[in-house]
Protein backbone atom coordinates (compact mmCIF):
# COMPACT_ATOMS: atom_id res chain seq x y z
CA UNK A 1 0.00 0.00 0.00
CA UNK A 2 1.19 3.78 -0.94
CA UNK A 3 1.75 5.89 2.24
CA UNK A 4 0.11 9.27 1.94
CA UNK A 5 2.76 12.57 2.97
CA UNK A 6 1.78 15.62 4.05
CA UNK A 7 3.82 18.89 2.65
CA UNK A 8 4.19 22.00 4.72
CA UNK A 9 4.31 24.39 1.91
CA UNK A 10 3.83 27.30 4.29
CA UNK A 11 0.83 28.48 3.84
CA UNK A 12 -0.80 31.65 6.00
CA UNK A 13 -3.59 33.52 5.95
CA UNK A 14 -3.93 37.08 4.56
CA UNK A 15 -3.30 39.29 7.40
CA UNK A 16 -2.86 42.48 5.93
CA UNK A 17 -5.01 45.89 5.03
CA UNK A 18 -8.15 45.40 2.81
CA UNK A 19 -8.07 48.38 0.56
CA UNK A 20 -12.08 47.19 -0.48
CA UNK A 21 -14.69 48.29 -2.93
CA UNK A 22 -12.99 51.80 -3.71
CA UNK A 23 -9.62 50.69 -4.24
CA UNK A 24 -10.79 47.89 -6.49
CA UNK A 25 -13.21 50.17 -8.68
CA UNK A 26 -10.26 52.97 -9.00
CA UNK A 27 -7.95 50.05 -9.76
CA UNK A 28 -10.71 49.24 -12.98
CA UNK A 29 -10.94 52.74 -13.70
CA UNK A 30 -7.17 53.21 -13.97
CA UNK A 31 -6.78 49.51 -15.97
CA UNK A 32 -9.03 50.31 -18.65
CA UNK A 33 -8.03 54.05 -18.99
CA UNK A 34 -4.87 52.56 -19.62
CA UNK A 35 -6.62 49.97 -22.38
CA UNK A 36 -8.53 52.50 -24.25
CA UNK A 37 -4.78 54.03 -25.12
CA UNK A 38 -3.06 51.14 -25.80
CA UNK A 39 -0.95 50.79 -22.39
CA UNK A 40 -0.52 47.58 -21.23
CA UNK A 41 -1.07 45.41 -24.18
CA UNK A 42 0.69 44.70 -27.27
CA UNK A 43 2.81 47.30 -29.31
CA UNK A 44 0.18 47.19 -31.85
CA UNK A 45 -3.34 48.16 -29.85
CA UNK A 46 -1.29 51.33 -29.02
CA UNK A 47 -0.71 52.04 -33.05
CA UNK A 48 -4.78 53.35 -33.23
CA UNK A 49 -5.47 55.40 -30.48
CA UNK A 50 -1.84 57.65 -30.27
CA UNK A 51 -1.59 58.24 -34.41
CA UNK A 52 -5.20 59.45 -33.64
CA UNK A 53 -4.32 61.30 -30.96
CA UNK A 54 -1.35 63.28 -33.04
CA UNK A 55 -3.49 63.49 -35.97
CA UNK A 56 -6.03 65.72 -33.53
CA UNK A 57 -3.23 67.80 -32.39
CA UNK A 58 -1.91 68.46 -36.17
CA UNK A 59 -4.68 70.85 -37.19
CA UNK A 60 -4.23 73.31 -33.64
CA UNK A 61 -0.31 73.02 -33.82
CA UNK A 62 -0.94 74.58 -37.54
CA UNK A 63 -3.56 76.91 -36.63
CA UNK A 64 -0.99 77.97 -33.80
CA UNK A 65 1.90 78.26 -36.71
CA UNK A 66 0.00 80.35 -39.01
CA UNK A 67 -1.26 82.73 -36.21
CA UNK A 68 2.00 83.22 -35.44
CA UNK A 69 3.30 83.98 -38.72
CA UNK A 70 0.18 86.05 -40.14
CA UNK A 71 -1.11 87.51 -36.70
CA UNK A 72 -4.61 86.77 -37.96
CA UNK A 73 -6.32 86.21 -35.27
CA UNK A 74 -9.04 84.10 -37.67
CA UNK A 75 -5.72 81.81 -38.35
CA UNK A 76 -7.00 80.33 -34.46
CA UNK A 77 -9.63 77.60 -35.02
CA UNK A 78 -12.12 77.95 -32.19
CA UNK A 79 -12.34 76.06 -29.24
CA UNK A 80 -15.71 75.09 -28.83
CA UNK A 81 -15.57 74.21 -32.91
CA UNK A 82 -12.61 71.93 -32.45
CA UNK A 83 -14.25 68.77 -32.05
CA UNK A 84 -17.12 69.40 -34.66
CA UNK A 85 -14.21 69.58 -37.01
CA UNK A 86 -12.45 67.24 -36.30
CA UNK A 87 -15.33 64.37 -35.80
CA UNK A 88 -14.47 61.79 -38.18
CA UNK A 89 -11.49 61.41 -36.08
CA UNK A 90 -13.27 61.27 -33.04
CA UNK A 91 -15.54 58.94 -33.98
CA UNK A 92 -12.86 56.58 -35.28
CA UNK A 93 -11.28 56.59 -31.62
CA UNK A 94 -14.64 55.82 -30.15
CA UNK A 95 -15.33 53.12 -32.72
CA UNK A 96 -12.00 51.70 -32.14
CA UNK A 97 -11.65 51.69 -28.56
CA UNK A 98 -15.53 51.41 -26.97
CA UNK A 99 -14.98 47.83 -28.02
CA UNK A 100 -11.88 47.50 -25.63
CA UNK A 101 -13.59 48.64 -22.95
CA UNK A 102 -17.59 47.30 -23.15
CA UNK A 103 -16.86 43.51 -25.01
CA UNK A 104 -13.57 42.17 -24.29
CA UNK A 105 -15.06 40.50 -21.01
CA UNK A 106 -18.88 39.94 -22.67
CA UNK A 107 -16.55 38.49 -25.35
CA UNK A 108 -14.11 36.03 -23.02
CA UNK A 109 -17.41 35.43 -20.71
CA UNK A 110 -15.32 36.80 -17.74
CA UNK A 111 -17.17 39.15 -16.31
CA UNK A 112 -18.58 37.17 -13.29
CA UNK A 113 -14.79 36.78 -12.18
CA UNK A 114 -15.21 40.55 -11.56
CA UNK A 115 -17.99 40.48 -9.57
CA UNK A 116 -16.93 37.80 -7.03
CA UNK A 117 -14.89 40.72 -5.79
CA UNK A 118 -16.20 43.73 -4.00
CA UNK A 119 -17.28 45.50 -7.14
CA UNK A 120 -21.23 45.94 -7.72
CA UNK A 121 -22.82 46.24 -11.16
CA UNK A 122 -22.97 49.56 -11.00
CA UNK A 123 -19.45 50.40 -9.72
CA UNK A 124 -18.40 47.78 -12.97
CA UNK A 125 -20.65 50.48 -15.85
CA UNK A 126 -19.38 53.67 -14.03
CA UNK A 127 -15.99 52.51 -13.82
CA UNK A 128 -15.75 51.67 -17.61
CA UNK A 129 -17.90 54.40 -18.83
CA UNK A 130 -15.76 57.03 -16.81
CA UNK A 131 -12.40 55.32 -18.48
CA UNK A 132 -13.61 55.78 -21.67
CA UNK A 133 -14.95 59.76 -20.88
CA UNK A 134 -11.77 60.79 -19.40
CA UNK A 135 -10.25 59.24 -22.99
CA UNK A 136 -12.27 61.15 -25.12
CA UNK A 137 -11.88 64.40 -22.75
CA UNK A 138 -8.13 64.00 -22.98
CA UNK A 139 -8.29 63.14 -27.26
CA UNK A 140 -10.63 66.45 -27.46
CA UNK A 141 -8.83 68.55 -24.98
CA UNK A 142 -5.16 68.41 -25.27
CA UNK A 143 -5.86 70.07 -29.03
CA UNK A 144 -7.87 73.10 -28.03
CA UNK A 145 -4.96 73.51 -25.39
CA UNK A 146 -2.27 73.69 -27.69
CA UNK A 147 -4.44 76.17 -29.19
CA UNK A 148 -5.03 78.46 -26.01
CA UNK A 149 -1.02 78.12 -24.78
CA UNK A 150 -0.03 79.21 -28.48
CA UNK A 151 -2.48 81.70 -28.68
CA UNK A 152 -0.94 83.14 -26.02
CA UNK A 153 2.65 82.64 -26.51
CA UNK A 154 1.80 84.09 -29.83
CA UNK A 155 0.56 87.44 -28.07
CA UNK A 156 -3.65 86.78 -29.30
CA UNK A 157 -5.52 89.62 -28.42
CA UNK A 158 -8.01 90.20 -25.57
CA UNK A 159 -6.37 87.36 -22.89
CA UNK A 160 -9.28 87.44 -20.80
CA UNK A 161 -11.83 86.42 -23.73
CA UNK A 162 -9.60 83.54 -25.13
CA UNK A 163 -9.51 82.07 -21.51
CA UNK A 164 -13.50 82.19 -21.11
CA UNK A 165 -13.39 80.91 -24.79
CA UNK A 166 -10.74 78.00 -23.80
CA UNK A 167 -13.03 77.20 -20.79
CA UNK A 168 -16.12 76.91 -22.76
CA UNK A 169 -14.46 74.85 -24.88
CA UNK A 170 -13.86 72.45 -22.38
CA UNK A 171 -16.81 72.07 -21.20
CA UNK A 172 -17.88 71.43 -24.55
CA UNK A 173 -15.44 68.67 -24.52
CA UNK A 174 -16.73 66.92 -21.43
CA UNK A 175 -20.37 67.05 -23.13
CA UNK A 176 -19.08 65.39 -26.58
CA UNK A 177 -17.04 63.22 -23.95
CA UNK A 178 -19.84 61.96 -22.08
CA UNK A 179 -22.96 61.65 -25.20
CA UNK A 180 -20.42 59.85 -27.59
CA UNK A 181 -18.97 57.33 -24.92
CA UNK A 182 -22.47 56.98 -23.69
CA UNK A 183 -23.39 56.06 -27.17
CA UNK A 184 -20.27 54.19 -28.33
CA UNK A 185 -20.33 52.03 -25.26
CA UNK A 186 -23.90 50.81 -25.71
CA UNK A 187 -23.88 49.78 -28.94
CA UNK A 188 -20.27 47.71 -28.80
CA UNK A 189 -21.72 46.12 -25.28
CA UNK A 190 -23.74 44.24 -27.72
CA UNK A 191 -21.75 43.22 -30.57
CA UNK A 192 -18.89 40.92 -28.50
CA UNK A 193 -16.65 40.44 -31.38
CA UNK A 194 -14.29 43.63 -32.19
CA UNK A 195 -14.60 43.98 -35.54
CA UNK A 196 -18.76 44.15 -35.64
CA UNK A 197 -18.03 46.74 -32.67
CA UNK A 198 -16.41 48.86 -34.72
CA UNK A 199 -18.77 48.80 -37.71
CA UNK A 200 -21.58 49.31 -35.70
CA UNK A 201 -19.86 52.04 -34.01
CA UNK A 202 -19.05 53.48 -37.16
CA UNK A 203 -22.39 52.53 -38.81
CA UNK A 204 -24.62 54.89 -35.78
CA UNK A 205 -22.38 57.70 -36.53
CA UNK A 206 -22.24 57.94 -40.31
CA UNK A 207 -26.20 57.08 -40.10
CA UNK A 208 -27.31 59.82 -37.61
CA UNK A 209 -25.02 62.34 -39.69
CA UNK A 210 -26.07 61.19 -42.65
CA UNK A 211 -29.80 61.87 -41.95
CA UNK A 212 -30.03 65.02 -40.10
CA UNK A 213 -27.79 66.25 -43.17
CA UNK A 214 -29.81 65.14 -45.51
CA UNK A 215 -32.82 66.51 -44.05
CA UNK A 216 -31.08 69.89 -42.78
CA UNK A 217 -30.59 70.25 -46.70
CA UNK A 218 -34.01 69.76 -47.95
CA UNK A 219 -35.40 72.09 -44.94
CA UNK A 220 -33.16 74.62 -46.16
CA UNK A 221 -34.20 74.39 -49.68
CA UNK A 222 -37.93 74.66 -48.20
CA UNK A 223 -36.66 77.50 -45.62
CA UNK A 224 -37.89 75.67 -42.92
CA UNK A 225 -34.96 77.10 -40.76
CA UNK A 226 -37.30 75.73 -37.55
CA UNK A 227 -36.96 72.14 -38.59
CA UNK A 228 -33.28 72.47 -39.91
CA UNK A 229 -32.47 73.16 -36.44
CA UNK A 230 -34.22 71.02 -34.63
CA UNK A 231 -33.07 68.11 -36.23
CA UNK A 232 -29.88 68.48 -34.80
CA UNK A 233 -30.81 67.11 -31.94
CA UNK A 234 -30.57 63.36 -33.98
CA UNK A 235 -27.10 63.87 -34.46
CA UNK A 236 -24.52 63.55 -31.09
CA UNK A 237 -22.12 65.95 -32.41
CA UNK A 238 -24.91 68.32 -33.77
CA UNK A 239 -26.30 68.05 -30.49
CA UNK A 240 -23.71 69.23 -27.97
CA UNK A 241 -22.91 71.68 -30.37
CA UNK A 242 -26.63 73.12 -30.12
CA UNK A 243 -25.67 73.65 -26.49
CA UNK A 244 -22.19 74.63 -26.67
CA UNK A 245 -23.95 77.96 -29.22
CA UNK A 246 -27.48 78.28 -27.21
CA UNK A 247 -26.17 78.12 -23.34
CA UNK A 248 -22.58 78.89 -23.55
CA UNK A 249 -22.41 81.43 -26.25
CA UNK A 250 -19.99 79.85 -28.78
CA UNK A 251 -20.00 80.53 -32.35
CA UNK A 252 -21.88 77.98 -34.39
CA UNK A 253 -19.91 75.26 -36.23
CA UNK A 254 -23.26 73.31 -37.64
CA UNK A 255 -25.42 74.09 -40.40
CA UNK A 256 -28.77 74.23 -38.28
CA UNK A 257 -29.09 74.91 -34.45
CA UNK A 258 -32.15 74.55 -32.47
CA UNK A 259 -33.66 78.49 -31.51
CA UNK A 260 -33.05 80.26 -28.30
CA UNK A 261 -32.01 79.50 -25.33
CA UNK A 262 -35.41 76.72 -25.05
CA UNK A 263 -33.17 74.69 -28.06
CA UNK A 264 -29.81 74.90 -25.49
CA UNK A 265 -32.14 73.54 -22.90
CA UNK A 266 -33.66 71.13 -24.32
CA UNK A 267 -30.85 69.76 -26.44
CA UNK A 268 -28.90 69.58 -22.61
CA UNK A 269 -31.80 67.68 -21.26
CA UNK A 270 -31.33 65.30 -24.15
CA UNK A 271 -27.62 64.99 -23.23
CA UNK A 272 -28.85 64.21 -19.84
CA UNK A 273 -31.14 61.12 -21.14
CA UNK A 274 -28.62 59.62 -23.13
CA UNK A 275 -26.32 59.38 -20.79
CA UNK A 276 -28.75 58.29 -18.16
CA UNK A 277 -30.14 56.06 -20.69
CA UNK A 278 -26.84 54.64 -21.24
CA UNK A 279 -25.66 53.44 -18.15
CA UNK A 280 -29.06 51.81 -17.19
CA UNK A 281 -28.76 49.86 -20.86
CA UNK A 282 -25.34 49.28 -19.42
CA UNK A 283 -25.93 48.27 -16.13
CA UNK A 284 -28.78 45.65 -17.41
CA UNK A 285 -26.33 44.31 -20.16
CA UNK A 286 -23.64 43.63 -17.81
CA UNK A 287 -25.48 42.05 -14.79
CA UNK A 288 -27.04 39.79 -17.47
CA UNK A 289 -23.76 38.86 -18.87
CA UNK A 290 -22.45 38.68 -15.37
CA UNK A 291 -24.88 35.99 -14.41
CA UNK A 292 -24.74 33.39 -17.17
Amino acid sequence: MSTSTIHDIGYRHYEGRRNGRAYVLRSLYVHNLRASFGLGRPARAKIMPFLLAAIMVLPAAGSVAAFAFTDQEDALIPYAAYANIMQVIVAIFLATQAPVLASREVRFHVIPLYFSRPVGHLDFVLAKYAALTTAMFALMAVPITVLYFGGLISKAPDPGQQILEYLGGLVGCVLFALVLSAIGMVVAAFTPRRGFGVAAVIAVYMLSTTFVGVVQGVAQELTNFTLQGWIGLAAPFNLVDIVQVRLLGAESSSPGIAPGIAGGVVALAVCVAIVLGSIAVLYRRFRKAGLS
